[in-house]
């Protein structure tokens, strides 16, 4: 979990350095999971104290959510 937040930065301390437009800011795009895991993570915590079961779904929904392979670099390497 914690290094979901740090991967982030690290891919946007990249694309700074290589311009908006270099190979890994194409392949990367919108990052759509990337952002949805870190709300989902920071929406768990809170929602802990409400339900845990609530908080223990949105856990499992973003775990499962990254099981689906992201191939979004693979596809831009190999042009």
């Amino acid at each position: 979990m914690a290094s979901r937040p740090r991967r982030l930065r690290l891919q946007l301390a990249i694309i700074a350095c290589n311009r908006e437009h270099s190979i890994l800011a194409t392949a990367v795009g919108r990052d759509f999971k990337g952002k949805i895991s870190i709300v989902g993570y920071v929406a768990a915590i809170p929602l802990a104290f409400v339900s845990p079961w609530i908080s223990i779904a949105i856990y499992v929904s973003v775990s499962l959510m990254w099981l689906v392979p992201d191939r979004r670099i693979e596809r831009i390497a190999k042009r």
